[in-house]
Parts: structure tokens; C-alpha cells; sequence
């Protein structure tokens, strides 16, 4: 009897655990809505930790740059190649964009700028993981204290 319900109780372990692991492979990703076409997170970068690409963002932003970037990951790749389009790689920096590539408004005719790798790829992760929650569409304003 207790060998009965040892095989039971793993067999529906095993189950749940293989449905599980379909949801997840499987299910439709759920990102959180945009309440509205209006409505714009404030995002605070860290200039502190990032100082050349807050410096980059900043001065183009001044020279006419959107500081609101409404995220469009679809667009990301086709929007690099574009703002890169004709801007040399230079040994020892990555070129930086702004608006970035993810931004509905990056692509052509944004700003390049050469920025040192871990400056760049860093403030890049740290964007990534503020904005990994939100959907596309949400529109975010970049801020600097």
C-alpha cells in the first residue's frame, strides 16, 4: 500500500513538473501593460557609475535628442545597423548610440558617440535590467541627478 502511494505521488510530481516546464517553454510570454500612451516612466541613470555614457546621452539630448526612448525591442537589430551605418569601429571603444537601439526612436540619424567597453556595456546591462518588466510601447524618460 505505501509503495502504491509513493508511485502515485511521484507520478503526479512528474507530471506537474513536465507541465511546468511546458507553460514555461511554451506559454505566451506576459510583459506588464502600458496603462496609457501617455503615461512616461521617469527612469534616474547612474552617472555616477557610467559617467561617459551619461555624458553621451546627456549632450545629445541638448543638441536635440529625445530623452524619451519608447521601447521597441522588435526593431533593436534593424535600428543598430542602421544608426552604425558608416560610423568606424575604433580599437579600444565601442560606439555608443543615442537614442539606443532599442528605443522606437533610435536608428538612422542617431547620436554616436566612442565610449570605453565597460562604460558602454555596463550602463547597456543596467538599462536592460531596469527595463526587462516593461512591454513595448512603455515610454521612458531618461533622467540625470
Amino acid at each position: 500500500m505505501k509503495k502504491r502511494k509513493m508511485v502515485s505521488t511521484l507520478t503526479l510530481l512528474v507530471l506537474l513538473l513536465l507541465a511546468a516546464y511546458w507553460f514555461e517553454e511554451n506559454g505566451v510570454p506576459v510583459e506588464p501593460p502600458v496603462k496609457n500612451d501617455s503615461e512616461v516612466i521617469q527612469l534616474v541613470f547612474p552617472e555616477d557609475r557610467y559617467p561617459e555614457t551619461a555624458e553621451h546621452i546627456q549632450e545629445a539630448i541638448r543638441n536635440g535628442e529625445s530623452a524619451v526612448c519608447t521601447i521597441d525591442r522588435d526593431n533593436a537589430e534593424g535600428n543598430r545597423k542602421e544608426s552604425l551605418k558608416g560610423v568606424p569601429t575604433k580599437e579600444g571603444y565601442d560606439r555608443d548610440e543615442w537614442p539606443m537601439a532599442m528605443c522606437a526612436e533610435g536608428g538612422a540619424g542617431a547620436d554616436i558617440e566612442y565610449i570605453t567597453p565597460s562604460d558602454n556595456r555596463g550602463a547597456g546591462s543596467w538599462v536592460g535590467n531596469q527595463l526587462e518588466d516593461y512591454a513595448n510601447g512603455t515610454r521612458v524618460e531618461f533622467m540625470f541627478k
